[in-house]
């Protein structure tokens, strides 16, 4: 087993096996995984809204699910991924606060995880699995030897997709 490289909230990275690469508490944020089998590189973005053309001056790419996915995609080819190859699975975007249903604040996490998919697809990047929704935090961890995505919430057993 390799290193274990974080990441944060409203951050990206990229690791290689044997390393493996990991972000903490998402609420109705989402982890996006992605990866190549081939040469394995994966990377990781922990996006909080789903946006960035929303929000004026903005600076931090990996916020959000339009920018952070194409920024994670590059760094990944630059490390030598292939576009083509890449596998995508997300976690996360649980609806954390019981709100209003009409609010549009409401289900962040269902629009964190549908702008997450819709970006996937623009960019020809399979969606091979997820667990989104619901009601609970995840962490997550992408083993980059083996493409593993690792969910661990509280009181529940470790799930891999």
């Amino acid at each position: 087993m390799g290193k274990m490289i974080k990441v944060g909230m409203a951050d990206l990275n990229i690791c290689k096996a044997p390393d493996a690469i990991t972000t903490l508490g998402l609420g109705s944020c989402i982890g996006i995984a992605i990866y190549d089998p081939v040469t394995k590189i994966g990377g990781l973005a922990h996006i909080m809204l789903p946006d960035s053309t929303q929000i004026k001056n903005n600076t931090n790419i990996a916020k959000f699910a339009d920018t952070g996915i194409e920024e994670l995609v590059k760094r990944m080819i630059v490390a030598g991924a292939n576009r083509r190859r890449m596998v995508a699975k997300i976690a996360g975007g649980a609806k954390m606060f019981e709100t209003n249903v009409t609010s549009s604040v409401g289900n962040v996490g269902e629009r964190n995880a549908l702008a997450s998919k819709a970006k996937l697809k623009q960019l020809g990047i399979r969606l091979v699995a997820q667990d989104t929704g619901l009601n609970y935090g995840r962490t997550v961890e992408l083993h980059c030897e083996t493409g593993d995505f690792l969910i661990k919430s509280v009181g529940k057993p470790v799930k891999t997709i």
